[in-house]
This record gives C-alpha cells, sequence and structure tokens, in this order.
C-alpha cells in the first residue's frame, strides 16, 4: 500500500501487520476510537476486548512469555493508559517484551488540562524501557519499528507508544513501513562479550572445587538452553534457577536442584552457602535470592553473566563479569571451560538433597495447596503450561512444578503482582491454543482480575483454574503469624460462592474438600474443553517452607518443623 494516502490509524494498523502481530489486547475509548475505526479493516489482526486495560496488558504479557513474541495491548488516554501501568512495571521487572498503545488528548489541548487527559509518558518512564509521544503521522511507522525493536532486543521490555487523537485522524502518505531501524543514541546493546571477560571467567570455572550455577531468565530470553546444559553437563556443575529461570535448564536432570532464595529449597540455599563458585546466567541478583549482601554465598568468586551492564555489580560483586547476550557468551566460553567430573563435590550436593528435602505434608483428609500442584503436575505429565498469582501458592508451584520446557512457568517475580494470574493465563492459552493452560490462583488475587473471565468465555480460551482457596491473604497471614505474634489484621478474604461463579460465566465449576477428591477434579478439568473453574478449599494453617526472613541469610533459614520431626529418610520429596 505504499505511496497511498491513509489516516494515522491506518498508519499503526499497517505497522502491527508488517510486524506480524496477529492478536491484540485492549479496550477502545474516545482518544483511541479512530484507530478501532480502521482495525475493523485488518481482519489479519484480532482484537481481544477485555474488560479492563490491567486485564489487557497481563494478557498481553503472559502472550509474550508463553510465545516469546512481542505482546501488543492498547488503551485510550486518562484513566485507560493509567490502568496499563500495573502491567506494564509487571513486564519491565520480569524483561517481558510489550508494545503498549495509548490514545491521548489532541495536539492543541495536550497540558490544558484537558478531558481524559493524562501525561502518559511521564507517569509511564519508571516502568517502560522506552516511550514515545507521536507527534506526525508521518513519524508512525519510524516510532512503531523502533518500538518493536526496543521491545524486543537486548534485555527485552515494555515500550509504550502514545497516540493524540488528531494524529491518528491525520491524512498523509503512507510509504511503507521501514524494513531497519535507523541508529538508536543511547541503545547499543552488547550482545557479544568481550574475550578478556570469557577468559577470566573460563579460569574461574577451570579452578572451581564447588562451583554452582545460578540460570535465570536471561538464558530463556536468548534461547541458550542448549549452551546452559552443555556447560553443565561439561564442567559437572549443579544448575539452581530462579524463579523466572525455572525452565531454563530441565528439572528431571540429575544436576537440576530447584528454586533457592527466600522461599526456595532448603538444599539448594545451603548448596549455594557452600560453594567456593557462583556462575550467574542472566538474573540480576534479586534481592529474595541474595538476602543479606554480606553473608550471601560467603565462600564463592562470583561470574556473572548479564547483556545488563547496569545488572553487574548492581547488588552482588562480580569477580568476572562477561557482559553480552547469554547464548553467545555461553558459546563462547563452552570451548575454554575444562570437562571435569567434580565427584566429590556432586556427592556433597546429594547428601545435601537427602538432609534437607522439599516435602508434601498430610492434613488429615483436608487438601494442602502443595498437594494439589504435586498432583496437578502429575496428572499433567510435568507438560502444562503454568501460570500462577503471587503469593504462598506461586512459591509452592515453583517448588512443585518441575518442568523441562522453557517458558512454560510463567508468573510475576520482580514486581509480585497479584490478579495477574486470570488475564496472564488467557494471554498465554490464545498464544498456545493447542497446550494445555493452568492458572494456580490464589483466591485473593484470582478475585483482583477475575472480570476477565467474560472475555476468556467470549474467546473460548479452555484455560484451567486451580484457586487454592484458603480465604485469607495466605503470605500475608503466614508473615503475621511468623513475625507479628498471630496478630492478624486485614487478611479474610472472603469472596463468592466460586462454582457459581463459574456458571454464571459460563463454564464448569468444581468443589474440592476432600484429598480424595483431588485427582478426579483435575482429571474433569482436563477432559472439559473448556474453561474450568476447581475451587480448592485448602489448609488454611499450612506455611511455606523453608523460608528466609527478609534481610537474612541461609544460616537464619526456617525449615518445616515437621520435616525435622521426621527420621532422616523417611520423608519423600
Amino acid at each position: 500500500m505504499s505511496g497511498r494516502m491513509l489516516a494515522g490509524g491506518e498508519f499503526v494498523c499497517e505497522s502491527l501487520q508488517a510486524e506480524g502481530v496477529d492478536l491484540v489486547f485492549g479496550v477502545p475509548g474516545g482518544a483511541i476510537l479512530p484507530l478501532y475505526d480502521h482495525i475493523l479493516k485488518y481482519p489479519s489482526i484480532h482484537h481481544v476486548l477485555t474488560r479492563h486495560e490491567q486485564g489487557a496488558a497481563h494478557a498481553a504479557d503472559g502472550y509474550a512469555r508463553a510465545t516469546g513474541k512481542v505482546g501488543v495491548c492498547i488503551a485510550t488516554s486518562g484513566p485507560g493508559a493509567i490502568n496499563l501501568a500495573v502491567g506494564l512495571g509487571t513486564s519491565f521487572m520480569d524483561s517481558t517484551p510489550i508494545v503498549a498503545i495509548t490514545g491521548q488528548v489532541t495536539r492543541p489541548a495536550i497540558g490544558k488540562d484537558a478531558f481524559q487527559e493524562t501525561d502518559v509518558t511521564g507517569v509511564t518512564i519508571p516502568v517502560t524501557k522506552h516511550n514515545y509521544l507521536v507527534l506526525s503521522a508521518t513519524d508512525i511507522p519510524r516510532v512503531m519499528k523502533e518500538a518493536f525493536h526496543i521491545a524486543r532486543s537486548a534485555r527485552p521490555g515494555p515500550v509504550l507508544v502514545d497516540l493524540p487523537r488528531d494524529v491518528l485522524q491525520e491524512i498523509d502518505e503512507f510509504t511503507g513501513y521501514p524494513e531497519t531501524v535507523d541508529d538508536l543514541p543511547g541503545f547499543r546493546p552488547i550482545t557479544h562479550p568481550d574475550p578478556i571477560q570469557v577468559e577470566a571467567a573460563a579460569e574461574l570455572i577451570n579452578s572451581a572445587k564447588r562451583p554452582v550455577i545460578l540460570a535465570g531468565r536471561g538464558v530463556l530470553v536468548a534461547q541458550a538452553e542448549k549452551e546452559l546444559q552443555e556447560l553443565a553437563e561439561k564442567a559437572q556443575i549443579p544448575v539452581i534457577p530462579t524463579l523466572l529461570g525455572i525452565g531454563s535448564f530441565p528439572g528431571n536432570h540429575y544436576l537440576y536442584l530447584s528454586l533457592m532464595g527466600m522461599h526456595g529449597s532448603a538444599f539448594a540455599n545451603l548448596v549455594v552457602d557452600e560453594c567456593d563458585l557462583l556462575v550467574n546466567v542472566g538474573s540480576r541478583f534479586d534481592d529474595r535470592i541474595i538476602g543479606r549482601v554480606a553473608d550471601f554465598a560467603p565462600n564463592a568468586k562470583i561470574v556473572h553473566l548479564n547483556i545488563d551492564r547496569s545488572a553487574i555489580h548492581q547488588n552482588v560483586f562480580a569477580d568476572a563479569p562477561v557482559i553480552g547476550d547469554a547464548k553467545n557468551s555461553l558459546k563462547a566460553l563452552l570451548p575454554q571451560v575444562d570437562k571435569q567430573t567434580r565427584t566429590e563435590w556432586l556427592s556433597r550436593v546429594d547428601d545435601l538433597r537427602r538432609e534437607h528435602p522439599l516435602v508434601v505434608r498430610d492434613f488429615d483428609g483436608k487438601p494442602s495447596t502443595q498437594y494439589v500442584i504435586k498432583r496437578i503436575h502429575e496428572l499433567t505429565n510435568g507438560k502444562a503450561f503454568i501460570v500462577t498469582g503471587v503469593g504462598q501458592h506461586q512459591m509452592w508451584a515453583a517448588q512443585h512444578y518441575v518442568t523441562d520446557r522453557p517458558n512454560s512457568f510463567i508468573t510475576s517475580g520482580g514486581l509480585g503482582t497479584m490478579g495477574y494470574e486470570v488475564p496472564a493465563a488467557m494471554g498465554a492459552q490464545m498464544g498456545m491454543p493447542d497446550e494445555q493452560v493452568w492458572s494456580i490462583c490464589g483466591d485473593a488475587g484470582f478475585q483482583m482480575t477475575l472480570q476477565e473471565l467474560a472475555t476468556i468465555r467470549d474467546e473460548k480460551a479452555p484455560v484451567k483454574f486451580a484457586i487454592m482457596n484458603n480465604f485469607h491473604h495466605g503470605m500475608v497471614r503466614q508473615w503475621q503469624t511468623l513475625f507479628y505474634d498471630k496478630r492478624y489484621s486485614q487478611i479474610d478474604t472472603t469472596g463468592p460462592d466460586f462454582v457459581k461463579l463459574a456458571e454464571a460465566y459460563g463454564m464448569l465449576g468444581i468443589r474440592v474438600e476432600d484429598v480424595k477428591d483431588v485427582d478426579s477434579a483435575i482429571k474433569r478439568a482436563q477432559d472439559h474443553d473448556g474453561p474450568v473453574i476447581v475451587d480448592f478449599l485448602v489448609e488454611i494453617d499450612e506455611l511455606v517452607y523453608p523460608m528466609i526472613p527478609a534481610g537474612q541469610s541461609v544460616n537464619e533459614m526456617v525449615e518445616d518443623p515437621w520435616t525435622q520431626q521426621q527420621p532422616l529418610g523417611t520423608v519423600a520429596r
């Protein structure tokens, strides 16, 4: 359509089509209507009408994480655009590529407190990788090309494009969508590592006696799972995933050690405490991992591979930083790493795993959240896409849903966004329509965005919702139990009858109160060809163990008292 006279709204649609976008999530409104008027002409772009803009942003996030593509969400000016902010912050913290398109008041009205005017670019600076206010229709193709490039390249993240209504209405000549991105001042990511840095890292790995690898989301972003496994196997190094790194290394591999950190497995935490080298690949050393910095991996040298220069030395000093894309860095590192056995160290790791196992407790007939998750894992053979909310159920899912599928464990890590689970699961399901998607929810977080059940119904997305219903803000209650002398303040979350709610939305609803009914409920949900809500009434007093209190170290880790009372070797993982 090069050379045709088009409106600015058509410029946006042409740009989306050129980027191969076939699915967008959004809510219309006055300022963005000129775009919605034209999107009808582009049947290749399927628009999903969410019930809230936050849902649109989370859906785009879940879609992007599951598919590896750039997610797209759309909102109008003012409150519509601001409602995207939580979702943008979620994707920013977790390095998810999103392009958010927002409407804005007309150019003459900007800065005059017009109806539904907000300085959207100003508001979103802290939660976007970059943003644009477009003041001419002719700039739209270039800006959109740059937005997608910035969103997906280097360390991915959200980019916002703010479009005044009169820019969307402006008629101009469309001369085509750019094939390449011109030089972007200030955006020059280092994708290939410095050989000197690689050599220094290899020397530390070769001389280490007790090394361990910490695998973060950067491995998944770079599609470096194969290179990571080759490094681990060649040098015989155990691998611990971060919360967002789950799936970067096969969970059934003998070198896999499970999550570490505040609610990570005790044995993984103790392995890090005893290691003499920690190789961080694609993680930023989050505070929930390191605890008290002075006591983190006290005997270890640090090798840190990361494409984001600002992450190096940010929280933990790196003895050998390697700046670059994880795949390229691991490829450069592999030939310089010696093949080793490390029999003594791996034997010690196995001892710690045996002495400090992850356990699933029995609560005399009442289902525990851990048991439900464990059975979902076993009945799906660890092959489902899992989307969690935030809280106790999230930590138990990370502990017990072991997977070997990259990008199949989707959760809000950095921002810890309650309400993420419903719309993100919808986005993941729509992006991967042939996959089984289970959303493991807390009853409190589920209620924050449950309006998107209407969208899920309309789109016929067969998400299976497993609500771990303990009638409380579970993690808040846990902290009040352990650190506030059981002074329970504002944690009761008595909600609707979730089975009747499911029926109101035209979905199958199932309630489970007895542990003997867990399997049949999961199988019934799996066999149903539409969305399902399973309301698991779980044990209220179940706590997430182990736990390292905030700002403390492994030496202050609290393990499950019940586990510690059992004879060694009698507790199954």
